[in-house]
């Protein structure tokens, strides 16, 4: 399936990250965004208010995040594809609609500009503190996707990729931007729609009388219908079985929550993608993801200058993570150095996943700022002398 010629603004553009999403979701097909205005991440909204018009798209302004994060999953299930977008204390107030949205397996997209926390924090500066919230904010178990872009490039290219993910695996995808790169302007290239390929809605095609909504394809996935349509569906957040009706026993739950964990598990090397840069020879890897794996290159450049052997692993897809490439590096390298603009979250996966076959170096930042190369570099030197 490929994009909408009529929607899609072909060429160069120079964009700022913010708005290279908003594209991102018009060109994967997005018609229905409800948000509520919260800095860094307004002019996201801005830009799908201006341009949703002149495509057949709705936007709505809720009164809050709350209402915006429910109001996408009722038009997924009336054959839209849809996103919300917020930031910091927005984003907590929507933890129970992406556990809702994991449990009745509504395929949607979280956009989250990150910035400086907790609470109302520093509304208008950096920070990647969201990571853990974003892999474990809800209660209870289940299977989640996030990705993390570090250029306008990304903002654009990955929204497409979340929304195509979120399609083939009926989950809740988020897009875990921050200030930074929301906020910084870069020329972004948007192919022609014919060469953008999108995952379509799974949607059944069978029988109305034998569709379950919630039995699952080989791959645990069920298909989807819209509501309207006149097949007989039954959506809730209770335990449910394959008809979709609540069933509260130990056993139902047993059948439907592994699917939930395995769908996103079993296929979490479809799924992962990062990038690596001089791994091969590396002593010493930074594992960074977003706006710090831009600011730690000047730190490797000036460590491989002086005959350090640094490699770079950038986390594109955060979650799931990639926990075999980790362990495989583990195995042979000397350390890792991991910097971060929090006091230390996916720190804490490269040391589970390097089993202590090599020890694990945090740099962390508060936020407001990037960090400084410096910083970056003499943790470096830190971690080849052991200390």
């Amino acid at each position: 399936m490929k994009s909408d010629p009529k929607a899609v603004l072909t060429g160069a553009h120079f964009l700022d990250g913010d708005h290279a999403c908003s594209e991102g979701a018009i060109a994967a097909g997005c018609r229905f965004v409800a948000g509520y205005p919260i800095t860094p991440s307004t002019e996201v909204v801005e830009r799908i208010a201006e341009r949703f018009p002149l495509i057949g798209g709705v936007f709505i302004q809720m009164e809050d995040e709350i209402a915006s994060s429910i109001a996408i999953q009722g038009a997924v299930w009336a054959g839209k594809k849809a996103m919300t977008v917020t930031s910091g204390p927005g984003f907590s107030l929507m933890m129970e609609h992406i556990g809702l949205a994991a449990m009745t397996e509504t395929p949607c997209v979280f956009v989250d500009v990150q910035r400086a926390g907790p609470s109302t924090g520093l509304p208008t500066q950096p920070a990647q503190g969201d990571m853990m919230q974003a892999r474990w904010g809800s209660h209870g178990d289940y299977g989640i996707i996030a990705i993390s872009p570090n250029s306008p490039q990304e903002c654009f290219d990955l929204t497409i990729k979340a929304f195509n993910l979120s399609e083939q695996y009926r989950v809740p995808v988020l897009l875990m931007m921050d200030e930074c790169v929301g906020h910084m302007t870069e020329r972004v290239i948007i192919p022609p729609a014919e060469e953008i390929e999108i995952f379509p809605r799974r949607f059944y095609d069978g029988p109305k009388d034998e569709y379950l909504p919630f039995k699952p394809d080989e791959d645990l996935v069920p298909k989807i219908v819209k509501a309207g349509d006149g097949y007989r569906i039954h959506i809730t957040g209770l335990t449910h079985d394959e008809k979709g009706y609540p069933v509260m026993t130990a056993a139902a739950q047993e059948k439907l929550i592994p699917r939930l964990v395995n769908k996103i598990k079993f296929n979490a090397e479809k799924i992962i993608e990062y990038k690596e840069d001089n791994i091969d020879d590396a002593d010493v890897v930074i594992v960074s993801y977003g706006i710090t794996s831009r600011v730690a290159i000047p730190a490797i450049e000036q460590a491989r200058k002086e005959g350090i052997k640094v490699g770079h692993l950038r986390l594109i897809v955060v979650w799931p993570f990639p926990e075999k490439r980790i362990t495989q590096l583990a195995g042979r390298v000397k350390s890792f150095v991991v910097p971060e603009l929090n006091q230390g979250q996916i720190f804490y996966e490269v040391e589970r996943n390097a089993y202590g076959k090599a020890p694990v170096y945090l740099v962390p930042h508060a936020g407001g700022t990037v960090h400084n190369p410096k910083d970056i570099y003499n943790t470096i030197l830190k971690s080849l002398k052991g200390k």
